[in-house]
């Protein structure tokens, strides 16, 4: 995985993770689903990263 690439997921879900949190501290459901569907997608970058060097090697 390249680093830009990892540090953009990990990025992500981070920032996902908040507002998830937040959202449910806050009760609003919207701002937790953004959350988790942001969450998501760095984890759905994060495994493409990792399939593409599990066949690189």
């Amino acid at each position: 995985m390249t680093a830009g690439e990892r540090a953009k997921a990990k990025t992500e879900q981070a920032e996902g993770k908040a507002k998830e949190s937040l959202g449910r501290a806050f009760g609003n459901d919207r701002m937790a689903a953004e959350g988790q569907a942001k969450k998501s997608v760095g984890d759905a970058r994060e495994a493409k990263e990792k399939a593409k060097d599990a066949f690189k090697h």
